[in-house]
């Protein structure tokens, strides 16, 4: 008889597919910017009867802050996020009781108080207890701004080396059953499903299709393909506007690609030379296999290569063309 805590195979090479699961382990810091003041982590805390908790409608962003060398810590392309979320609060009619300019004061202060020199950042527009029902206009509009070290969302082995995707059975949101263009919480249920059915297949990431069978987005994620030295990726009609996703666009142009925003179908990417995915949390992860095909030789193409050194090269201060896109901390 099996001893009662053995792993099956299946339950094995589930795990083995999954390097880098602790990396999704929040780890506890000082503080949290809480409605216009910094709070102890433990005293960030809300009620049962939160709004938002309930029925989903809050917006949110991921930022990052990057080690920038002898000068200092930066939060990478903070101003676009903040103005990203204030776009999806204002697609919502969620009313932010705080400037754009308050809440980037409020995001480096966080990471100071933390002491933090690089570290995730999520920002959170909720709405707060008090009312109940779909409805509710006078909700409390909350925000909160919480920060933590955070390591490769996909691995560091997946960084290097690329990961293996599944087209997920879950359409992407349709531009007339959801605002694509806002960032909301309820919305990622949608992500939440088609990353869990892919990764219980022993898959790293879901690449999700859009109503009428092109290829979307990722859970979390941009895509890219390329084929014949054209960098192409799935045009702003159809998915969430990635700050990310025209940060490559634009170091792309700047190396000299065509680049093309287009729909395109999943064989595509079967057939591509090279493809990857972009994201704040993601940054930019090589795709080695989608549903059991190679795509290309099966590793990091050069062009997903020298796009990625760019990248971490432009969030770490080295590219001085680019000190524009760092809010120094």
């Amino acid at each position: 008889m099996r001893p009662p805590l053995a792993l099956t195979w299946s339950a094995r090479d589930f795990y083995r597919h999954r390097p880098f699961a602790w990396e999704y382990r929040v780890e506890k810091v000082d503080y949290i910017w809480m409605d216009g003041k910094l709070v102890a982590w433990d005293e960030a805390t809300v009620h049962v009867l939160t709004h938002t908790l309930h029925y989903g409608l809050g917006v949110f962003e991921g930022i990052r802050c990057y080690k920038c060398g002898a000068r200092g810590s930066a939060v990478f392309r903070l101003a676009e996020h903040v103005r990203r979320l204030f776009d999806s609060a204002h697609i919502c009619q969620i009313k932010i009781p705080f400037t754009q300019p308050q809440i980037v004061d409020a995001t480096l202060a966080t990471i100071r108080a933390n002491r933090l020199t690089a570290c995730y950042i999520r920002p959170l527009c909720f709405l707060g207890d008090g009312q109940m029902g779909l409805y509710a206009p006078d909700a409390p509009v909350r925000l909160s701004i919480a920060t933590w070290p955070w390591g490769s969302y996909l691995g560091d082995d997946g960084l290097k080396n690329g990961i293996r995707v599944k087209i997920s059975s879950f359409t992407r949101h349709h531009v007339n059953a959801a605002m694509t263009k806002a960032k909301v919480c309820g919305y990622y249920t949608n992500s939440i499903l088609a990353k869990r059915e892919v990764v219980a297949a022993g898959y790293d990431e879901a690449l999700m299709l859009d109503g009428e069978g092109f290829v979307a987005e990722a859970s979390g994620e941009n895509i890219f393909i390329v084929r014949d030295g054209v960098v192409t990726t799935s045009p702003l009609s159809t998915v969430l506007g990635g700050i990310t996703r025209a940060t490559i666009l634009e170091l792309a142009r700047e190396a000299g690609y065509a680049v093309d925003e287009r729909r395109f179908t999943r064989d595509e990417v079967y057939t591509a030379d090279e493809a990857f995915f972009t994201g704040t949390a993601a940054e930019l992860t090589p795709i080695r296999e989608v549903d059991d095909r190679a795509v290309g030789s099966g590793k990091p193409g050069p062009i997903t290569k020298q796009l990625q050194a760019q990248y971490f090269a432009a969030v770490r201060g080295e590219l001085p063309a680019h000190d524009g896109w760092l809010a120094f901390v």
